[in-house]
């Protein structure tokens, strides 16, 4: 599979785009106002501890308190039993910690906090809509071949690397440089072709960077950083940069700059791969990837053969719907259907990851009559999520021929984080039609009939709405003056949204609509 790396910065925004065989597949943004948290630590302070939920409130200088559950307390690990269950090692940024690693059960949080009480914590998730963000006691820092986890007791080896051979090798090469009870450690993917020394040198800086972070608390008061993860730059290069990435080009000088630095000290065989981009065509341009980028927040996405997806994210979880739309092949509808889930499966895939969109995901693929085929949907589309860096599962088909899947959620995705709520519809997507505003003006009349009002006001409407009720209902106002006992008169406002209208007592000039407009 051939690999690209791009990286576009200017002042204000850094982007990075992965392309695997000259397909985008991954967009990652960040900018000042937005900074990247997962991987901070910090010394906080508990505001609250509730049993119920078995979590605690923990004050890191956010402005919503982050969540501490019971089950990401400092917990001593339970006995090996031989078998190697660690976190994903291609998890972005330092999403490598054990998450799936053997772990005594944590007694009550009660027990072990109480408000005010002060703790190391580690950012897990960003703040995501309304909620603040989660973080963990149990602290693992990450470099480009080891994972160092201070509150651990063993030495894993990334679930990627399958051959227990040299699961073992690498596993007894750690286990040799690693001072007794100084943690644990967990082997990266990419360490695989490491020296001996090489993970001594990596292994000592991890620890010394938990040592200083430790240190801080010392003399700093919670709520305080204590540790900040590396840039959005450094960390692609520490974690996806090897020799199955054919290039990195780079359109800024000191960028470009700071990768080279850095890579003479991890990786100085790669320096080759680094390009600076100084074309007078914008890099992403270039690559023909900026319309890609766009069409990221649309809901309809096109399919190769003729049919499409429809992508509706919602609070609680994103559906997708799969449809044949053009594509009604030749004879058999069967094969029709099923090149159209296959290739449904493939963009699915590729999609969540590109918009970055994670926790419960939903996918009606287009009915099918044989289990066989069901099947070879649900492997394409497991090929292809077992490419996301995120942890990613896929369940079997239901009986209502609905594939769940879940997507490990550790930031906004792209449509939170790059747009916001209109105005008019409130993030509905939908606005009143003319004529339901022209029934709800009737209705706000009526209510100032009944309280005896009977001042001459001003109607006033959307141009739209304005043009509707003259060609559809040209007798409107004369109506309502009827009906009402006061005279009435009908203004359009091109600087109201389409679904508002004011009502403005004549002469007064006094806005009414907030009084009377109650549906």
């Amino acid at each position: 599979m051939k690999r690209e790396i791009l990286i576009s910065s200017t002042s204000r925004e850094i982007r990075v785009a992965i392309i695997e065989d000259d397909q985008l597949v991954e967009l990652l943004v960040d900018r000042p106002e937005a900074r990247r948290m997962v991987g901070d630590i910090y010394l906080g302070r508990v505001e609250a501890v509730q049993s119920g939920i078995q979590a605690a409130f923990v004050d890191i200088g956010t402005e919503k308190s982050a969540f501490l559950h019971a089950s990401d307390l400092v917990v001593a690990d339970e006995e090996d039993d031989g078998e190697d269950e660690e976190g994903d090692d291609d998890a972005d940024d330092s999403e490598e910690s054990p998450r799936g690693s053997r772990r005594a059960k944590a007694p009550p949080i009660q027990d072990v906090l109480k408000k005010g009480d002060t703790l190391i914590v580690q950012v897990s998730k960003e703040p995501i809509s309304t909620k603040g963000p989660r973080v963990t006691a149990q602290v693992s820092l990450a470099g480009r071949f080891l994972v160092y986890m201070p509150h651990a007791s063993r030495v894993g080896v990334s679930r990627k690397i399958g051959d227990r051979t040299e699961r073992a090798r690498l596993r007894e090469q750690v286990e040799g440089i690693l001072p007794p009870k100084s943690g644990g450690v967990i082997v990266r993917t990419v360490g695989e072709d490491a020296t001996p020394e090489a993970f001594e040198r990596e292994l000592n800086t991890l620890i010394a960077t938990w040592k200083r972070a430790k240190k801080k608390t010392t003399f700093v008061r919670a709520p305080a950083q204590l540790h900040r993860e590396t840039s959005l730059t450094r960390g692609i290069i520490r974690d996806i940069f090897s020799t199955k990435v054919e290039s990195i080009q780079v359109d800024s000088k000191q960028v470009f700059n700071e990768i080279v630095e850095y890579l003479k000290g991890i990786a100085p065989e790669l320096i080759e791969r680094v390009q600076l981009y100084e074309g007078n065509v914008p890099l992403f341009d270039k690559a023909e990837i900026e319309t890609e980028i766009r069409d990221l927040f649309k809901r309809r996405c096109e399919l190769p053969s003729g049919g499409y997806l429809i992508i509706e994210p919602t609070e609680a979880l994103v559906s997708i719907d799969v449809n044949s739309g053009r594509f009604t092949g030749k004879k058999d509808p069967e094969k029709t259907i099923l090149k159209t889930n296959v290739e449904a499966a493939r963009e699915v895939a590729r999609q969540i990851r590109l918009r970055d969109m994670g926790g419960i995901i939903v996918c009606d693929f287009i009915d099918m009559e044989t289990k066989s085929n069901r099947d070879r949907v649900l492997q394409e589309l497991r090929t292809h999520l077992g490419r996301d860096r995120a942890r990613t599962k896929a369940f079997p088909v239901s009986d209502l021929g609905l594939v769940e899947m879940t997507r490990q959620r550790v930031r906004q995705s792209h449509l939170q984080q790059m747009t916001e709520a209109c105005p008019t519809c409130h993030g509905t997507g939908r606005i009143f039609t003319p004529e339901t505003i022209a029934r709800r003006v009737e209705r706000s009349v009526k209510r100032m009939a009944v309280e005896g009002k009977r001042e001459p006001i001003v109607v006033k409407l959307h141009p739209e709405v304005a043009l509707y009720v003259l060609d559809q209902e040209k007798d409107y106002v004369r109506k309502l003056e009827k009906a009402a006992g006061f005279a009435m008169e009908m203004r359009d406002d091109p600087l109201l949204r389409p679904d508002e209208f004011k009502l403005v007592v004549k002469g007064a000039g006094r806005d009414v609509t907030q009084q009377y407009a109650v549906a």
